[in-house]
């Protein structure tokens, strides 16, 4: 019987490519093959961090709950060590992958983590207030309805809030917010983190807001709690 490989979980950089760590490229150099949500990224990554002739399999939010998780499984079953990377950060957080974590978990496969970057660990870390607790909404849905509805549900929390959204959604996300929270209601946003147009703003909604206009980000809103 074959021994059974490990899934590795690899976080890899938001932006800036130095923020690789080590034990990352380690892994996929030694991977028998990497999961990555879309081959040109991951052929991408592996071509900057100079790993060449490695065997790129697909997963996304499209045919993870086909059977793609269960031929990856398989390889896993064999004996093959496998590493999973989204596009940027650290995987399943707000990416595919969980139903190929809790496939592994049921047939005991290890599913080990490579720690690294991550943008909602960055943001948190330069809040300019002390964090002993948060509520992560992550996105909201995409109808107007069901997101007026889940905001009005997030106005009364007692911890600062954590949303996200893609970057064409950043001034929509900020206007509906301002409507739900209040205009004066005090937020963090981090834009582009690690990149050389990274900005921090702070301030309320009515601050931000004109700062933003229809500029388009990658970014992380925390709402503070009053």
């Amino acid at each position: 019987m074959n021994k059974i490989g490990c899934l590795y979980i690899v976080a890899t950089p938001i932006g800036n490519l130095d923020d690789i760590t080590l034990r990352a490229i380690k892994v996929l150099q030694n991977a028998d093959a990497v999961i990555c949500e879309e081959f040109r990224q991951g052929s991408t990554l592996l071509k900057k961090l100079n790993i060449s002739g490695k065997e790129l399999l697909n997963l996304n939010e499209h045919n993870e709950e086909e059977n793609q998780v269960s031929e990856i499984l398989q390889r896993l079953l064999k004996g093959q060590n496998l590493a999973l990377v989204s596009d940027c950060g650290t995987p399943v957080f707000a990416d595919p992958g969980h139903q190929l974590v809790f496939e592994a978990s049921q047939f005991q496969i290890p599913v080990i983590p490579i720690p690294g970057a991550s943008s909602l660990m960055a943001t948190l870390s330069i809040l300019d207030f002390k964090l002993n607790q948060f509520y992560f909404a992550g996105f909201l849905p995409r109808e107007k309805a069901d997101r007026a509805h889940v905001l009005a549900g997030l106005r009364n929390m007692t911890v600062p809030v954590v949303l996200m959204d893609t970057p064409y959604r950043l001034g929509k996300l900020l206007e509906e917010a301002a409507k739900t929270f209040g205009k004066n209601r005090r937020i963090t946003l981090a834009l582009n983190l690690t990149l050389e147009n990274e900005k921090i703003l702070r301030g309320s909604f009515a601050d931000i807001i004109p700062q933003i206009n229809s500029k388009k980000a990658e970014f992380i809103l925390v709402v503070h709690n009053r």
